[in-house]
């Protein structure tokens, strides 16, 4: 069976979606007509997405004073291009920057072409779920006086998992060294809209923001924004790197499908969100009858010291019951055929937005109530918390850049030999998708106890071309 067949089998088979687009496959909220007859080029009247003059210009505008940003342009390959886009605008080859360790991979890709030198800074852990948490603005005012030659700041806010970070208070000390912060907010194009919500980024004053808004709101995957904000970046070296990042043929179905969710939360903004909003409201106070599963919510990630949370995303931990998240995430799949957004070693997590429903809500609410009625708790179960213990720990020594490992000799050896030697390819945990080590790092024997346990825990490695997990890349001579 091909791909468009195995597609309207699934469609058909009754699985409800607890996990992104945000559009749910909910015909109701765009209501778009059959993409073929809408799927063109750039030909007479349509505009050109990287020359902008017309309807698609305008488009833009609209997304700009939704989100209340200067600039706004269309990204059709993903919030990576425009990360992509807007580290190589704020640089040039050989400067540094301050990035968080738990940014997406699209961050260091930016590192390697651009030949960054990166200073690291890692999340504090939320312990009690085992997730990262946000990034400390006095840590960040730290580094800037100690690096005064840093270019940029790039953070990630929400976080998979919905904590968020003080994006207002890193931007202000940011822009006290004259410099911009990128707010890469992909899991966040919902916040703003509602009381509900936390403010989005581009509000606290983060100078490029980047929305992915087919995660968490209703457009077709692969849709996303880039806000650009203040003078510190410039818009037009932006729209040079837009050019160079995404296709020459952008999509059409795409840009019109962000077009579409632009003018559902324009006219439609406050009612949805009501609506949403109270549907979250009930499922929480539905969910304090839990008595061994755990729910993450504002009151713990605010007793945990955080700045604040994103409740559209749904963790549920498994911490203290005979389950394991595995046990949780395939039990809603198949006797409850609710399929999750991610499954961890203690946890799983859902994504909802204004595409779901009322009987989406109740049906997770429902089954996490029989699931918590058939597991007892555990008080000898293994708890210790993996993904939180890498918040905790120091970047590896670094031998030379990304950049310069790709130029070197490299070879194949197994990972339980390679203490002392130097990484020549990724290696990290999914999640939370921080890198255990990024290629130039030197590899040491505790790290790879650790990577064991992380197997010996079920936990998926990535980054390493050996899917097995046993040997490793590392540069032939260091």
């Amino acid at each position: 069976m091909n791909l468009y067949d195995s597609l309207l089998k699934y469609s058909n088979m009754g699985y409800y979606p607890m996990h992104m687009p945000g559009h749910k496959r909910n015909p109701d909220l765009l209501g778009m007509v059959n993409p073929y007859s809408i799927d063109i080029t750039e030909i007479d009247g349509f505009d050109n997405l990287h020359h902008a003059k017309g309807i698609l210009l305008k488009g833009m505008e609209r997304a700009a004073q939704l989100y209340g940003s200067v600039h706004t342009n269309y990204l059709v390959g993903g919030s990576t291009a425009g990360i992509l886009a807007g580290i190589s605008a704020c640089t040039k080859k050989g400067d540094k920057i301050l990035v968080a360790r738990n940014s997406h991979k699209s961050v260091y890709h930016a590192i390697y072409l651009k030949e960054l030198v990166p200073v690291y800074i890692y999340p504090r852990p939320e312990r009690q779920f085992g997730i990262n948490g946000g990034i400390s603005p006095e840590i960040i005012k730290e580094l800037l006086i100690k690096h005064p030659d840093i270019k940029l700041v790039v953070i990630t806010s929400p976080t998979y998992e919905g904590i968020l970070t003080d994006v207002k208070a890193i931007a202000s000390a940011a822009h006290e060294h004259g410099v911009p912060l990128m707010a890469d907010e992909a899991h966040g194009a919902h916040l703003g809209f509602h009381p509900g919500f936390p403010k989005g980024s581009v509000s606290l004053g983060a100078d490029i923001v980047i929305h992915s808004i087919h995660k968490t709101l209703p457009a077709f995957t692969q849709s996303a924004l880039i806000h650009i904000n203040g003078s510190l970046v410039d818009y037009e070296e932006i729209k040079r790197y837009l050019a160079i990042y995404q296709s020459t043929s952008p999509s059409y179905l795409l840009m019109s499908g962000v077009e579409q969710c632009v003018t559902l939360l324009e006219q439609r903004k406050e009612e949805l969100f009501s609506v949403y909003g109270k549907r979250l409201e009930l499922f929480y106070e539905k969910m304090k009858q839990l008595r061994n599963l755990r729910i993450l919510d504002g009151e713990t990630v605010k007793a945990s010291g955080f700045y604040g949370f994103d409740p559209s995303k749904i963790t549920i931990s498994v911490k203290n019951t005979e389950m394991t998240g595995n046990d949780l995430y395939y039990c809603l799949l198949k006797k409850y055929k609710i399929q999750m957004e991610m499954v961890s070693k203690d946890y799983v997590l859902g994504m909802t937005s204004i595409g779901d429903t009322e009987e989406g809500f109740k049906r997770l609410g429902d089954a996490l109530l029989l699931v918590d009625k058939q597991y007892r708790a555990c008080d000898n179960k293994d708890n210790s918390s993996p993904e939180a213990a890498i918040g905790s720990t120091e970047p590896p020594e670094r031998v030379m850049l990304s950049n310069q490992v790709y130029d070197e000799p490299r070879e194949n050896i197994l990972l339980s030999e390679s203490a002392g030697r130097v990484t020549a390819e990724y290696v990290y945990l999914y999640p939370p998708g921080i890198p255990l080590l990024v290629p130039g790092e030197r590899i040491s024997k505790s790290l790879i106890t650790g990577i064991k346990g992380y197997q010996k825990s079920g936990l998926s490695l990535q980054g390493l071309q050996d899917m097995t997990g046993r040997y490793i890349k590392v540069v032939a001579k260091a």
